[in-house]
C-alpha cells in the first residue's frame, strides 16, 4: 500500500510539472492571433517578427486580390493588375479580422520559417527530403505519382512563401468557400468553385501521401528523414491534433507540446528526444517524462487545447 501511494505521488508530481509547462506554452499560442490582428491593423508591427507579419499580410492581401480579380471576370491565378489596389487593401483589412484565416496564414508562415531554420541548422531540405525521395522511387506507381505531385506542390509552397503569396486553391475547404462567397459575380464564383479541389492542394496531397504509407507512417515521424511538411502531416494523422497545431509544436519554446504529441503518436523516449533537439536545442523535459503513458499525454493536451 505504501509503495502504491509513493508511485501515485510521483505520477502526480510529473503531471504537475508537465501541466505547468504546457499551460505556459498554451498561453503563448493563444496570444498569437489577437496580437497579429492588432499589429496588422497598426504601425506597431516592428515590435514582433517582421518575417511572420510580412508573410501573413502578404498572403491575405494576395487572397483579396484574387477574389476581386474573380469578381471582375479575370483569372484569379494571374493576379490581374487591372484590380484597383485601394479596393484590394480595403478587402484585405476586412479579411484580417477573420481569426480562422489569420490562424491558418500564421501557421503557413511559421512552417516556412521553421523549415528555413531547419535547413540552416541541420541541412534538412524544405522541398525534397530523403523520405520523399524514397516514396518517389516506390514500386507502387500510385504512391510514386502522388509523391511527385507532392514534391511539385511543396516546391510551389516555398516559392509562394518567398513571394508572400497564397493561392485560393491552397485554402482548406471551409476557408475557401467562406471567401469565395464574397465574390459578387455568378460566373466568377462558378469558375472559382470549378477550379477548386481540396485533395489536389498541397495539404491534401501531403495527407493522402501520409495515409498511403499505412504502417510505414512512423518513418514520417522522423523530422530529419521526412522533412517538416511530411512530419507535420504525419503528426496530425497519428494524433488528430490538427496540422496547424502540429506545425506550431515545432516552434522554439513549444517542446513540451511536441513531446506530448510524439508520445501520443507512439514514439519512444530516445526518438522523441531526437526530434526535440532538432526543433529546439534549448528545450528541457522533466526527467520522468517517460513515465507518462500515451493516454495521459493525450488527456493533458486535450485539457490545454490551445487553438480551438
Amino acid at each position: 500500500m505504501g509503495e502504491e501511494t509513493i508511485d501515485l505521488a510521483a505520477d502526480n508530481a510529473v503531471e504537475a510539472i508537465v501541466r505547468d509547462e504546457l499551460a505556459r506554452e498554451t498561453r503563448a499560442l493563444k496570444a498569437v492571433v489577437p496580437v497579429l490582428r492588432h499589429l496588422l491593423a497598426s504601425d506597431a508591427h516592428a515590435l514582433v517578427s517582421d518575417a511572420i507579419l510580412a508573410r501573413v499580410r502578404g498572403m491575405i492581401t494576395d487572397l483579396a486580390g484574387q477574389l476581386l480579380a474573380a469578381e471582375a471576370g479575370y483569372d484569379p491565378a494571374i493576379r490581374s493588375g487591372a484590380v484597383n489596389p485601394a479596393a484590394v487593401d480595403q478587402l484585405a483589412q476586412t479579411l484580417m479580422a477573420q481569426e480562422a484565416l489569420l490562424r491558418f496564414c500564421h501557421a503557413l508562415a511559421a512552417e516556412y520559417l521553421i523549415a528555413e531554420r531547419l535547413q540552416q541548422r541541420h541541412a534538412i531540405d524544405p522541398v525534397l527530403s530523403p523520405l520523399l525521395q524514397e516514396l518517389i522511387a516506390s514500386d507502387d506507381p500510385g504512391i510514386a505519382g502522388l509523391a511527385m505531385s507532392t514534391l511539385a506542390a511543396q516546391s510551389r509552397f516555398i516559392q509562394s512563401q518567398r513571394r508572400m503569396e497564397l493561392a485560393l486553391g491552397e485554402l482548406p475547404a471551409e476557408l475557401f468557400h467562406g471567401l469565395a462567397a464574397r465574390v459578387d459575380n455568378s460566373a466568377g464564383l462558378a469558375r472559382l468553385q470549378a477550379d477548386y479541389d481540396e485533395a489536389r492542394g498541397r495539404l491534401g496531397l501531403l495527407a493522402r501521401l501520409v495515409a498511403s504509407m499505412r504502417r510505414g507512417m512512423v518513418a514520417a515521424l522522423g523530422l530529419d528523414h521526412a522533412g517538416l511538411a511530411l512530419f507535420a502531416s504525419a503528426l496530425d494523422a497519428s494524433t488528430r491534433c490538427g496540422r496547424d497545431d502540429a506545425v506550431l509544436a515545432c516552434h522554439e519554446g513549444q517542446s513540451m507540446r511536441l513531446a506530448l504529441l510524439l508520445r501520443v503518436s507512439g514514439l519512444s523516449d530516445p526518438a522523441i528526444g531526437r526530434q526535440l533537439v532538432l526543433v529546439d536545442p534549448a528545450g528541457q523535459l522533466p526527467l520522468a517524462h517517460g513515465q507518462l503513458a500515451a493516454d495521459r499525454a493525450a488527456a493533458l493536451l486535450a485539457s490545454h487545447d490551445s487553438l480551438q
